[in-house]
C-alpha cells in the first residue's frame, strides 16, 4: 500500500488509465461556440466565442440534473465548459490524500457525468481546481503546506474557520496539486487546467511559514522578483502536466484585477494561453461601472490577441453579496457589452444551489438570449488589431509599491484620468510600462502617464526616443521621481524630455486647494473665459520656474472663516503646467495630481482642462472620430468582417456606484472613420438595432451617424 506522503511525492503515475465512455465516439464534434471558418493553425482556445461555469456547490451532487446542466450550455451555444474538480472538495473519487470527498458526493462521479455530457455535445472541459484552502486534518499532516501569523499559527479562511490557507511557497503547489492533476488526466478526457483563488490578484500573501521567513518582505519591489519567479515556476509546470496527455492542453490561473493585479502582467502575457479576468462585478459601494472596459484593455496590451475572458457573474456582487441569486439585468448586460467592446470573450458564471441550477431560474434566459445574440454576430466580434490615437500608461509597479499621500487610494489617479479620457471621447488603448519598445509605441501619436511614479531608468530612456521619433506624452504628478525598486530620485527622470526640476516636497491641501492662474492663452484653455485663474490640485509636486508659463500657482490658503478665504499671495512664479513643443511631439506636465483630484471632487473645470491638454497631445488626425452628447465609452477594431466601432452609453445616475437599473438612451452619434487604402465598405449594420444605416464615403474616411444608443450599439462596417 502507498502511503499519503510517497503517493505525493510520486504523483498518480501509478493510477490505471481509464477513458470514459463515449468520448471516442464525439471526439470529432465541432464544439458549438467555435468559430467554423477558422484558420487550422489557430489554438482552439481563441476560436472561442462564448464561455459557461456554472460553479459547484457540494451539494450539488446530490441534485444537479447533469443533462439539464450540458442541455443548457448548449442552448448558449458555448464552446467549453469549467467543470469542478477542486482541490478543497472533490467531485469525482479522488484516490488523492487530502483531498476531501463532499458529504453529498456518495459514489457518485459529478466531474466525470458532467464531462461526458459536454463532450456529446460537442463542449470543451476545463478542469477547475483551487489550490488556495485546505482542511485542518491537512494542517495537522502537513503543517509547512500553509501560510502562518506572526505567532507561527496556521491561518483560516476568513469566511469558513475550518479551512485554512495554503503557502504557494510549499510543497502543497508542487506536491499536492499536481497529484490532481495528473490524476485527471489519467482519468478524464479534459481540454485543459485552470487554478481558481491562485495567484492573489491584487495584494500579496504575508506569511511567516519557514519558507517565507526566507523570503524578502512581502510587499516590496524584491519580494515581487520573488513572487513572480516562484508563479512562473509553478505555471509552467502545471502547464508541462496538462501536456503530458495533450499537445492542445494547457494550464492557466486567476487571474483580472486591472492595473492593480498582482503577477507581473507583461512577463505573464509571454507564457500564459489564456488570460482568466476574474473581475465579476462592480464590488465596492463607490466603484465606475467600466471596470469590465478597463480589464479588456488591460489584456490587450499583454496578450497580442491571446485569449482573454472576464468572468461575468449573474449573481449578486457588490459590497453585500448574494452567491445564488440574480443581480440587474441592465447591469449584467453592461458587463458582457464591456467583455465584447474592450475584445474579450464573454464569460457566464453562475452558483450552484438546492436545486442545482437553482432556486433563482432568471439569469438562464438572460444568459440565453444574449449569447444567442452574439452567436449571430461572430465575425464581427473576431477582432484583428485595436484602432487608437492615444496609449495610457500602465505603471504596474508604481500601482503596487508607491506610497500615495496619506488617505488617496492607487485607483483614483487611473480613474479619474479614464474618465477624462471617455469625456474627451479619444479612443485609446492601455500600454504596459514593461512593453515601450519604439516598435510598439509607433502606432500611437501620444502617450498619457497618470502619476506614473515608479519608471526605471531604461524606461525613461524608452520614452525619450518615443519623443525624438515625434510622440507626445501627457505627465501627472511624481511621473518618474522613483526609480524601479521604489527609491526616490534626486530629479525627474524624465527632466530633459519635459524641461522640469523638483524644488520641494509635495505639498497637501489645508482649506482651499490651490488655484491655477491664467498666464497666457494656449489651446488647452480654449472654452474657459471670464475668469482668471481655474482650480489646481489636492496635491502637487513644486517645481522651478520656467519661462512663460500659461498657468502658475495661487498657493492654498484657509476655507473656513470665509472673512480669511483669500490668498495672501496672489502671484508666484511656480509653474501649474508645463507645454513644451518639440517639432513633432506635444509635451504636457501637471506638477499637481489633477487627474486624482478631478475624479475625488467631481470638479468639471478640471476635467475639462483634461480633456483640453488630451487632445492637444494627441493632435488633430484621429484615425476615429465620435461626436454627440452623453458619457460614452467607445472602441474600434479591424475585424474579420470588416471593422467595428463600439459604443458603451453609461449616462446613467448608476454609473458611479451601486448597479445599473436601466438604461438611457441617447441621440445621434456621429462617427468618421479613416478606412486603409485598398479596403472597401459595402455596408454599415448595427448589430443591437438589427437594421442598416447610410454612410457616404469622403476622401479616404467613412462617414455615418447612429441615430440613437441605448446601453450599448456595435457599427459593423462589411469590408471587401
Amino acid at each position: 500500500m502507498i502511503n499519503r506522503r510517497t503517493f505525493l511525492k510520486a504523483g498518480v503515475s501509478a493510477l490505471p488509465m481509464t477513458t470514459l465512455a463515449g468520448f471516442a465516439d464525439t471526439a470529432q464534434v465541432l464544439p458549438v461556440g467555435l468559430l467554423f471558418d477558422t484558420a487550422a493553425d489557430v489554438p482552439w482556445q481563441r476560436q472561442l466565442r462564448r464561455v459557461g461555469q456554472l460553479n459547484m456547490t457540494e451539494h450539488d451532487p446530490a441534485v444537479l440534473d447533469v443533462e439539464q446542466w450540458a442541455d443548457y450550455w448548449a442552448s448558449l451555444k458555448v464552446g467549453v465548459v469549467f467543470v469542478s474538480v477542486t482541490g478543497i472538495l472533490a467531485f469525482y473519487q479522488t484516490k488523492v490524500p487530502f483531498h476531501r470527498k463532499g458529504k453529498f458526493l456518495g459514489d457518485r462521479d459529478l466531474f466525470g457525468d458532467c464531462c461526458s455530457a459536454a463532450k456529446k455535445r460537442g463542449i470543451r472541459v476545463i478542469a477547475r481546481t483551487s489550490p488556495d484552502l485546505n482542511w485542518e486534518d491537512a494542517v495537522q499532516a502537513h503543517p509547512e503546506w500553509f501560510q502562518r501569523d506572526a505567532q507561527g499559527n496556521a491561518k483560516a479562511s476568513t469566511e469558513e474557520p475550518r479551512l485554512f490557507q495554503t503557502c504557494m511557497f510549499s510543497t502543497y503547489m508542487t506536491d499536492y496539486m499536481p497529484a490532481i492533476l495528473r490524476e485527471i488526466n489519467s482519468n478524464y478526457d479534459v481540454d485543459a487546467f485552470y487554478t481558481n483563488g491562485w495567484p492573489p490578484l491584487g495584494s500579496f500573501p504575508v506569511c511567516y511559514c519557514n519558507q517565507c521567513k526566507q523570503l524578502p518582505p512581502s510587499g516590496t519591489p524584491v519580494y515581487w522578483d520573488k513572487f513572480n519567479q516562484r508563479l512562473i515556476s509553478i505555471w509552467k509546470l502545471y502547464d508541462g502536466i496538462a501536456k503530458e496527455k495533450k499537445p492542445s492542453s494547457f494550464f492557466f490561473a486567476n487571474l483580472g484585477g486591472g492595473v492593480h493585479a498582482g503577477p507581473h502582467l507583461a512577463q505573464l502575457g509571454e507564457i500564459c494561453n489564456w488570460f482568466q479576468a476574474d473581475n465579476q462585478g462592480r464590488g465596492g459601494e463607490e466603484e465606475p461601472v467600466w471596470g469590465c472596459s478597463l480589464q479588456g484593455r488591460v489584456c490587450n496590451a499583454v496578450l497580442d490577441g491571446k485569449m482573454a475572458t472576464n468572468v461575468t457573474g449573474l449573481w449578486s456582487t457588490g459590497p453585500v453579496r448574494w452567491r445564488n441569486s440574480f443581480k440587474s439585468p441592465a447591469e449584467a448586460q453592461m458587463w458582457f457589452n464591456e467583455t465584447l467592446a474592450s475584445g474579450m470573450v464573454p464569460y457566464l458564471h453562475f452558483i450552484g444551489g438546492e436545486k442545482g441550477l437553482g432556486e433563482d431560474r432568471r439569469w438562464q434566459k438572460f444568459g440565453r438570449e444574449y449569447f444567442n445574440w452574439t452567436a449571430r454576430n461572430d465575425p464581427h466580434f473576431t477582432n484583428k488589431r485595436s484602432i487608437a490615437d492615444v496609449g495610457v500608461v500602465i505603471g504596474q509597479r508604481t500601482q503596487l509599491f508607491y506610497h500615495p499621500p496619506q488617505g488617496v487610494a492607487m485607483r483614483q489617479y487611473m480613474d479619474g484620468m479614464y474618465y477624462a479620457l471617455l469625456e474627451s471621447r479619444v479612443l485609446f488603448d492601455f500600454v504596459h510600462e514593461d512593453r515601450l519598445e519604439l516598435d510598439r509605441l509607433k502606432k500611437y501619436s501620444a502617450l498619457i502617464l497618470p502619476n506614473t511614479a515608479l519608471l526605471s531608468d531604461e524606461q525613461c530612456s524608452q520614452l525619450r526616443e518615443y519623443v525624438s521619433h515625434g510622440g507626445s506624452l501627457l505627465a501627472t504628478f511624481e511621473t518618474s521621481m522613483y526609480d524601479e525598486q521604489n527609491q526616490r530620485r534626486s530629479n525627474f527622470g524624465l527632466s530633459e524630455v519635459f524641461g522640469i526640476h523638483p524644488a520641494g516636497a509635495v505639498i497637501g491641501t489645508r482649506g482651499n486647494a490651490f488655484y491655477a492662474r491664467i498666464e497666457r492663452s494656449h489651446p488647452i484653455l480654449d472654452t474657459f473665459t471670464d475668469t482668471d485663474w481655474l482650480p489646481g490640485a489636492e496635491y502637487r509636486l513644486p517645481i522651478a520656474p520656467i519661462d512663460d508659463p500659461v498657468l502658475t500657482v495661487v498657493p492654498g490658503f484657509v476655507a473656513y472663516p470665509p472673512e480669511l478665504a483669500y490668498p495672501p499671495q496672489s502671484h508666484t512664479t511656480e509653474p501649474a503646467v508645463v507645454l513644451r513643443e518639440t517639432g513633432r511631439s506635444r509635451l504636457a506636465y501637471f506638477p499637481g495630481d489633477i487627474e486624482r483630484t478631478m475624479w475625488h471632487s467631481g470638479h468639471t473645470d478640471l476635467s475639462r482642462l483634461l480633456q483640453n491638454t488630451i487632445r492637444w497631445v494627441a493632435g488633430a488626425g484621429a484615425q476615429c472620430r465620435i461626436e454627440g452628447d452623453g458619457l460614452v465609452e467607445s472602441f474600434a477594431w479591424e475585424t474579420e468582417a470588416g471593422f467595428a466601432v463600439h459604443l458603451l452609453n453609461y449616462t446613467n445616475p448608476n454609473t458611479h456606484r451601486g448597479w445599473l437599473r436601466q438604461a438611457y438612451p441617447i441621440g445621434k452619434q456621429n462617427v468618421r472613420m479613416l478606412i486603409p487604402p485598398g479596403r472597401r465598405i459595402t455596408r454599415v449594420e448595427l448589430l443591437r438595432a438589427e437594421s442598416d444605416i447610410p454612410f457616404h464615403v469622403n476622401g479616404d474616411a467613412i462617414e455615418f451617424t447612429i441615430p440613437q444608443v441605448g446601453d450599448y450599439e456595435v457599427a459593423a462596417l462589411h469590408s471587401s
